[in-house]
């Protein structure tokens, strides 16, 4: 179902009446575009077939439009909205048709500046139309003033359903990006192992903290590798970063140790001042990996 509340940047409105509000459409304004609409409406056809000759001179023509069908399609929904819009009624029902244009636009891209000039040409070529000896010139202006008002609010209406999905999708995209940036992996009964690759910013280590310890809390696991070999750079941040880290996991009762620490990151560490405290690191993961494994087996036989 389209959702009804319609965020600007600095304005939100949940109803067709707040739209008006927003757009000052008035009464006076929709009566204006039903007369404007007598006027335009037995023109239409012509309208849209004229309108569709200006956009197939754009470059992105044939990428939207691979085939007949879909022009034919896209002609007959474009005659629908714009008869709906010389009817002169702004309800509900016409605001969510709005939003889900941008909701398609967005799922398929159609770039905005290509959806503006669109709307322009639109309304240039309706306003162009010739009034006849039963509207008088100031009567057929009052209608494209009316029109230019509500075609700024569809395209408002368009642009922020449009920018709502797109910012859904990228903060879609980074999530996964993120979960794949810190693949926490259970290797062994009670061993997770965490290998990093890449930079480490203050948002990855916190990505890097959030999903250690959900999957401390979800395995119970008592021993925690984080391996560091694939870390372009290691500098005073990202020490803090890792050593925070293992802070907290050990608060959990999970203790980690910090794989991959070549004799170069030793040496910026040591130079940088970096108080590692009690911190356990290893060379390599194959250290990690059996310094692990001997404390899984000296805790299995604590046990018996």
């Amino acid at each position: 179902m389209v959702s009804s509340i319609i965020s600007t940047s600095d304005t939100t409105f949940s109803t067709a009446e707040d739209a008006r509000h927003l757009f000052n459409v008035t009464d006076s304004d929709l009566a204006a575009l039903q007369r404007m609409g007598e006027q335009v409406t037995p023109e239409m056809d012509a309208h849209i077939e004229e309108f569709y000759e200006w956009l197939t001179t754009l470059e992105e023509y044939e990428v939207f439009f691979p085939d007949q069908e879909m022009v034919d399609h896209v002609k007959a929904l474009q005659r629908k909205y714009w008869h709906r819009v010389f009817e002169g009624t702004i309800d509900q029902s016409y605001i969510d048709r709005r939003q889900m244009v941008g909701e398609v636009h967005a799922r398929i891209g159609l770039p905005l500046g290509i959806y503006f000039a669109a709307m322009n040409h639109a309304v240039n070529l309706f306003s162009g139309t010739r009034h006849d000896s039963d509207m008088e010139a100031d009567e057929f202006a009052a209608g494209v003033i009316a029109l230019q008002k509500v075609a700024t609010m569809d395209t408002a209406l368009v642009v922020d359903t449009y920018a709502r999905m797109s910012n859904e999708a990228a903060m879609t995209q980074s999530k996964a990006i993120m979960e794949m940036s810190t693949p926490v992996t259970q290797i062994w009964e009670g061993i997770l192992l965490l290998p990093l690759v890449g930079l480490i910013d203050s948002k990855r280590a916190q990505d890097i903290m959030d999903a250690s310890l959900a999957k401390i809390a979800e395995t119970q696991a008592r021993i925690f590798i984080l391996d560091i070999s694939g870390v372009g750079v290691v500098d005073t941040a990202v020490a803090n970063y890792l050593i925070k880290v293992t802070k907290a996991t050990r608060l959990m009762g999970c203790e980690s140790t910090i794989s991959g620490v070549s004799p170069a990151i030793a040496q910026t560490i040591t130079e940088l001042g970096i108080d590692v405290g009690n911190v356990r690191t290893t060379a390599n993961m194959r250290d990690a990996l059996s310094l692990a494994l001997k404390e899984q087996d000296g805790a299995a036989a604590l046990s018996y």
